[in-house]
Parts: C-alpha cells; sequence; structure tokens
C-alpha cells in the first residue's frame, strides 16, 4: 500500500457517491456504512445531480467519484468538484493503471481506488485519508506530471489558484490584460504578474498557447460550479 503526504483530513460522518451504475451505488453505499462507519450517505448518478446535492443538502464529508460519467469527459468532474468543494474526493474506477490514477492524483484527488477492489482495499483508503495521506492503490505508483498521459493538461489546469483561473478564462474570451484588470478591480501590473504564473503552470510559451489548452479540455465548464 503506497501513501503520499497530504494535510489532514477530517473525520468522515457523510459521503456522496458519483457513479451512473445504481447496483455499485448501492454496494459501496453499504460498505461506507457497515465498514467505514459512514452514517449518511447520498447517491448521484451524473455530475450535475451531485452539484445539486451539494446546493441543496451542504457539502459532505467525502466525495467517491468515477470518472467516467455521461455528463463529463476524463478529469472534468473531479476539478469541477475541487473547485466547488474543499473536502477530500476518493477516485473510483475501472481504468486503473498509472497513468490515470497519477493524473487523478495530480488534479486534486485525495485517493484512487480501483473499481474491481475488494472492501479491504476501500477501507484501507479512508485510514490512510484519516492518516492525513493520500491513498494509492496496492502495487500502483505515482507517475511525474509529464508522464502522467492525456489528461496531464488538465491537472496542469487544476493547479491554477482561482484568481489565475479566472483571469485564463477571461483572456479565452479574447480580453486584454488592461480589461481583465478593470474587470476584477486589480491592477494591470498584477494581471500580468499572473498571465506569467499562468503561462508557466501550463507550460506554456504564449497566451494562444494557454487558449487552446483550456479549449480542449472545457476548461471553462470546469469553473462554473467554483465559488
Amino acid at each position: 500500500m503506497s501513501s503520499l503526504t497530504a494535510p489532514p483530513a477530517p473525520e468522515f460522518n457523510s459521503a456522496l457517491i458519483v457513479d451512473d451504475h445504481p447496483l455499485f451505488c448501492d454496494a459501496l453505499s453499504m460498505t461506507l456504512k457497515a465498514s467505514i462507519g459512514i452514517s449518511e450517505v447520498w447517491t448521484a448518478a451524473d455530475l450535475d445531480s451531485a452539484v445539486q446535492i451539494v446546493t441543496q443538502n451542504g457539502t459532505p464529508d467525502v466525495i467517491v467519484l468515477d470518472l467516467n460519467l455521461p455528463d463529463v469527459n476524463g478529469l472534468e468532474g473531479l476539478v469541477r468538484l475541487k473547485n466547488m468543494v474543499k473536502v477530500p474526493v476518493i477516485v473510483v474506477s475501472s481504468m486503473d493503471d498509472d497513468r490515470v490514477i497519477s493524473a487523478a492524483i495530480h488534479a486534486g484527488a485525495s485517493g484512487f481506488v480501483p473499481k474491481h477492489s475488494q472492501r479491504e482495499v476501500f477501507q484501507a483508503a479512508f485510514r490512510v485519508l484519516h492518516d492525513g495521506q493520500r491513498f494509492l492503490p496496492p502495487g500502483h505508483v505515482l507517475l511525474d506530471r509529464e508522464e502522467a498521459g492525456p489528461d496531464d493538461a488538465i491537472s496542469r489546469l487544476a493547479s491554477l489558484t482561482k484568481q489565475q483561473a479566472r483571469i485564463l478564462q477571461l483572456i479565452c474570451e479574447g480580453k486584454l490584460n488592461k480589461q481583465i484588470a478593470y474587470d476584477l478591480s486589480i491592477a494591470e501590473t498584477t494581471v500580468k504578474a499572473h498571465v506569467t504564473a499562468i503561462m508557466r503552470k501550463l507550460g506554456v510559451q504564449s497566451r494562444t498557447q494557454a487558449v487552446l489548452i483550456a479549449k480542449s479540455t472545457s476548461f471553462a465548464n470546469t469553473l462554473q460550479d467554483s465559488v
């Protein structure tokens, strides 16, 4: 079993499962209640439903998220949820090679559990989160961002601060630094500093390249629920 240092996690009394397979949701819900001790479990079949549940019921203590949802592509669902709430998100997926796992971790997941895992692996994942670490499934290793595969662009976008993300969105809308400064009520020199940081984090040399990366990952959709 592998783990990575992370901030201490809260106690888990409530959970939200986001998965479009009802039987898996039912089985995982029973596992969380019986084996983890979570008293309240909500389920959602897609990301939009998950957002509605959080908006109506409040933020759960932990979210268990399938990557393969009908209304998102790749890691977009994970990034949207991480922008919306500040709780651990455990990714559960049948796609469990090191590249997918690493991309999810770099995009902000607190852990990754292959969908075919036994109950003991889920228990181990929650123990690791309680200890303030991130969970990697047994037999897997964390790859560098550069090795993480096609979803690396999303993980790089996920590394932006909220202010940087807002500025990138305005750049995608065609606004100049002076207009962005006016819209955000900040100095133009501050905008320039943020743009430089954005390009460095995305690994690009120009605003045009940053826009192409953002548009290739439906970046605007990942921000629509952020607070």
